[in-house]
């Protein structure tokens, strides 16, 4: 990982740092459990599975997967060294094997080939529209051939993204604490107001991936999502 990488801007996991410990409550609000535990079964994880998330933040979706399958090798990749942090020290209190580092998803700090599932859990429609096909490129360069790549995502329908709905509440908490806020969300996106979701089949089509497969559907309060796996050639 280069200086250049480290600079980098990116978008905390909450819509302010000072919010960062309220994410896995708003996380569980948002019912991103259940869209984790269906994740997780479609990857298949068996014992010796290399598996990274780009964009874990606090670690919940690591340390289910560690939990889930305690002979996996789990990695989790953030841009927010304080979700980093929360993630090691709630891995460490929960018993688990997971390694979090710090990391872009446009510029994954792991070697061709080194893993067999990448796990995207409600990250790509925060990465700005012009970065989505290379940070997917990067996760078919760190798969092995045949690896797996999973992604769960909002649809394309009209959304309210996360950045706004985090900067809504980081302006009404900062307002009551002397504060100003500012717009910030997990990932890389821009608070902007409603938009639509990206076209994941299409970008992992030009990501070159092989095989694109919609794996299901759910709803979640922040609008309807999306399971996709797409295959890396042998």
């Amino acid at each position: 990982m280069t200086a250049a990488t480290t600079a980098r801007e990116y978008l905390p996991a909450m819509a302010d740092p000072r919010l960062l410990p309220f994410y896995d409550r708003f996380s569980r609000f948002l019912g991103a459990r259940d869209a984790h535990w269906r994740l997780l079964v479609q990857a298949g994880i068996e014992p010796g599975t290399r598996v990274l998330e780009v964009g874990c933040g606090t670690g919940n979706l690591t340390i289910l997967a560690a939990q889930a399958e305690p002979a996996a090798v789990v990695t989790g990749i953030d841009p927010d060294p304080g979700a980093i942090a929360r993630a090691n020290r709630k891995a460490r209190a929960a018993g688990v094997q997971v390694t979090h580092r710090h990391g872009f998803a446009e510029d994954l700090p792991l070697g061709d080939g080194s893993v067999d599932r990448v796990l995207s859990s409600f990250m790509l429609h925060h990465v700005a529209a012009a970065d989505r096909v290379t940070a997917l490129r990067e996760a078919r360069r760190v798969l092995a051939p045949g690896g797996r790549l999973h992604v769960v995502d909002i649809d394309r329908g009209e959304v309210v993204p996360l950045a706004r709905v985090l900067s809504r509440i980081a302006a009404g908490h900062l307002r009551g604490h002397g504060g100003e806020g500012h717009g910030h969300g997990h990932g890389h996106g821009q608070a902007a107001g409603r938009g639509e979701g990206p076209d994941v089949a299409a970008l992992l089509a030009e990501a070159g991936f092989g095989r694109v497969v919609r794996l299901g559907a759910g709803d979640s309060r922040l609008g309807g999502f999306t399971f996709w796996r797409a295959e890396r050639d042998a």
